[in-house]
């Protein structure tokens, strides 16, 4: 499937909204696809409403996913997810959880301290005391959480 935040980048811009990110989940027949997006003054329903109308359209001419399938828009809400590279240095010092798809020092989830992006490509996160550096290529699924 391709990066569908490609395509719905622009038009969620052009309407003066963050694309945060896009995830798409399911089984073989039937999936979610989940667009997250973002507002300095906060996102009502009316926003998602409107949000939703555009990718739907957008969607529609393009096809690129094969199979049925819920939309939802929403905000990010309090455990944001986090999906681009920026979004780790933006959140540095936040508590988060990351599931990582290869293991990392003999695991593959980390609960800590969020300390930003190093060099080449990682992330760094602190987890009792100690320092992780976690490719960032290899991030299965990362969220702010509210606490440790």
């Amino acid at each position: 499937m391709q990066d569908l935040s490609l395509l719905f980048e622009p038009v969620v811009e052009s309407m003066g909204y963050e694309l945060v990110g896009v995830e798409f989940s399911g089984g073989a027949s039937h999936g979610t696809l989940r667009v997250y997006i973002d507002h300095e003054n906060g996102v009502s329903i009316d926003d998602c409403a409107s949000i939703s109308r555009q990718v739907s359209a957008i969607l529609d001419v393009e096809e690129p996913i094969q199979q049925a399938y819920d939309l939802e828009v929403s905000s990010p809400g309090l455990d944001r997810p986090l999906f681009k590279l920026t979004d780790f240095e933006r959140f540095s010092g936040q508590p988060v959880k990351i599931k990582m798809m290869t293991d990392v020092d003999g695991r593959r989830n980390f609960k800590g301290v969020l300390q930003g992006i190093v060099d080449a490509g990682f992330i760094e996160v602190e987890v009792d005391g100690e320092i992780y550096q976690l490719p960032f290529t290899d991030i299965g699924k990362a969220n702010l959480i509210g606490q440790l």
